[in-house]
């Protein structure tokens, strides 16, 4: 798990984080959300023992980075757009980092082939471009086999094809029972990935739950025969049912099926009936300050 507890990092009199507290858990895919400047970096430096906190804790099961005894074997990293030597090749690359860690150099082939690199193994990474960095940041990330991937805009300079790849081997990892944190400016790009999600702005958090909290319950559009009927027997229901003069009602309070049968039950033929889902973007983009 990981947790940050009243985290705080202060450059002066600016807070770059606020007394920040959250949770990541296993078997979870947890998206850390905000806009550029907004703590996220900072944050996920702190957890990785890159950067000292101000006040407050920031854990991995229940413990600083800084005292994991095996850390590269228990925590993997995209940071920065994984930094790696221009001059090496991928696989050197990964052969270095595998004795850093501790892991088996068997792992690196495989790895290689995981992440779609097995052709680009032996080309200078300085030659890699960046999505093929980002491939190669995230092959360093698994090297150590950790149960805990904290990832700092891993899907920066992929391609549609290396984002349903990156989505598959990440919820891969969370179905085995590992941890993943991955922090993006983008909502949208995380929408079809992540199960949890923690929005800061200036440091301090704003929202924190399953993703589907951030829909709320919508509302629903009806158009019927006898629009008049019907919004007193969505009222009666206890429904707030408004109307911009135009052909549908705004029904807010009930869902689908229920607006559905209380039509059906009043005897007013229902033309078209349709969910109205809230903008995710927006409202991200509401919490976060924009």
């Amino acid at each position: 798990m990981i947790e940050t507890i009243e985290l705080t990092k202060a450059y002066g009199k600016v807070r770059a984080v606020d007394e920040l507290s959250f949770t990541a858990l296993p078997g979870r895919v947890t998206g850390f959300l905000g806009l550029n400047g907004s703590g996220k970096t900072t944050t996920l430096r702190m957890l990785l023992g890159l950067t000292r906190p101000t006040g407050g804790a920031a854990l991995i099961d229940g413990r600083p980075f800084t005292d994991l005894k095996q850390p590269l074997r228990e925590v993997g990293a995209v940071l920065e757009q994984g930094i790696s030597h221009p001059g090496q090749s991928g696989r050197a690359h990964l052969v270095t980092q595998a004795m850093l860690a501790g892991a088996s150099r068997a792992r690196v082939d495989l790895l290689l082939e995981q992440v779609g690199l097995t052709d680009a193994a032996h080309p200078r990474t300085g030659d890699y471009s960046l999505g093929m960095r980002q491939r190669l940041a995230v092959a360093t990330a698994l090297l150590g086999e950790p149960q805990v991937l904290i990832l700092d805009e891993p899907a920066n300079g992929l391609d549609p094809e290396g984002i349903a790849w990156l989505r598959g081997l990440l919820r891969e990892h969370a179905y085995g029972g590992g941890t993943v944190l991955i922090s993006s400016h983008l909502l949208a790009e995380l929408a079809q990935l992540i199960d949890d999600v923690v929005i800061i702005a200036n440091g301090r958090l704003r929202h924190e739950g399953p993703l589907e909290s951030l829909y709320g319950s919508g509302c629903v559009l009806v158009r019927g025969r006898d629009p008049q009927r019907l919004r007193e027997a969505f009222e009666s229901a206890g429904a707030k049912v408004t109307s911009d003069d135009g052909p549908f009602l705004t029904v807010d309070g009930l869902s689908s099926e229920e607006a559905g049968e209380i039509a059906f039950a009043a005897g007013v033929p229902v033309h078209e009936l349709l969910t109205d889902t809230p903008n995710l973007e927006q409202i991200f983009l509401e919490l976060a300050g924009a």
